[in-house]
């Protein structure tokens, strides 16, 4: 197999990799810098700007599979700068792996487009599913900014829906957060928190909080890529959504952690703006249900926080000894 990364220097990005040459598979990772960070023996690396086409466009010739999964980190402040760099890294990377599909003479057979779980809206009475959930944006009693995460993954997904790319088959991944125990992940944050004492509920804890363990995402991708009938957008997230405070509360179990001090909302706000990130990523409920690759058959291995949290510790601990 032929997979091209696009935009693969990330957790995600060196996970998919690492999954890939493992099978074997010839992995190609486009990106904007000189060189990548934890490139692995075997893997190619290309240069690309992520907005225009060039000689990178070459290694699609052919392709099985590319994944974009280009786009500014979201664990930033929002600022009027960092919200720009996050929509048009996004839209225009979609778009040029489009146009570079479309003007190839033996364009890839599968394109699978990163997008995220947070399209959905704010809500706490049911989860959002593939085929009945709600598209968020327009939520009420909810800072009128969050509107701008959604619309992100509208314009993402767009780009995606509008290729001409008749000959390549496209599938938009509305993922849930990424639990992986590579360092600087977001379970590696997590993690680091709740050690120190800080992860209790916060607001309240009520609000929702959708993840999938690393390894099950990469079980998704090989199921997606084998099912050639799935196209568009796909929920790719564990089952098994629970509150922000139960979450914490089966961590600090796994870790062994007694305590979790508590924080409001302006206190999160704080913490937040002390660690350069927005309370958006910890204080909207985000509740999904992967309802498409459950009636495909798709049988999750961490089907549930507790098992997949104590594996995730598990192999934290092996990693830093």
């Amino acid at each position: 197999m032929n997979v091209i990364l696009a935009g693969g220097s990330g957790q995600v990005g060196r996970a998919l990799a690492e999954h890939f040459l493992a099978r074997n598979a010839t992995v190609t990772t486009l990106g904007r810098s000189p060189d990548l960070p934890g490139q692995l023996s075997n893997e190619e690396y290309r240069r690309w700007d992520a907005r225009t086409l060039g000689d990178w466009c070459e290694v699609l010739e052919g392709a099985d599979l590319v994944i974009n999964l280009a786009g500014r980190t979201v664990n930033c402040r929002y600022s009027q700068e960092n919200m720009a760099q996050m929509m048009n890294s996004r839209v225009d990377s979609a778009r040029v792996v489009g146009q570079a599909i479309a003007a190839a003479k033996m364009p890839p057979q599968l394109w699978l487009q990163m997008s995220t779980a947070t399209i959905y809206a704010h809500r706490f009475d049911a989860a959002n599913d593939d085929d009945t959930g709600m598209i968020g944006g327009d939520e009420e009693h909810v800072p009128d900014y969050w509107e701008f995460s959604v619309r992100i993954a509208k314009n993402w997904e767009r780009e995606l829906e509008q290729a001409n790319t008749p000959r390549t088959r496209k599938v938009a991944l509305r993922a849930s957060m990424v639990m992986g125990p590579a360092r600087k992940g977001i379970f590696d944050t997590l993690y680091g928190l709740t050690r120190l004492g800080l992860g209790g509920a916060i607001a309240g804890g009520k609000q929702f909080i959708s993840w999938i363990h690393e390894h099950d995402f990469l079980r998704a991708i090989d199921f997606i890529v084998a099912q050639e009938d799935i196209h568009g957008p796909i929920i790719v997230a564990a089952p098994d959504a629970l509150e922000q405070r139960q979450f914490q509360r089966l961590l600090r179990k796994a870790i062994g952690t007694p305590i979790g001090l508590p924080a409001t909302a302006w206190m999160a706000s704080i913490g937040a703006f002390l660690m350069r990130t927005d309370p958006e990523l910890i204080l909207k409920s985000r509740r999904v249900h992967p309802s498409r690759l459950l009636d495909r058959g798709f049988r999750f291995e961490y089907p549930c926080w507790q098992e997949a949290a104590q594996a995730l510790v598990a192999a934290r601990r092996v990693a830093a000894s």
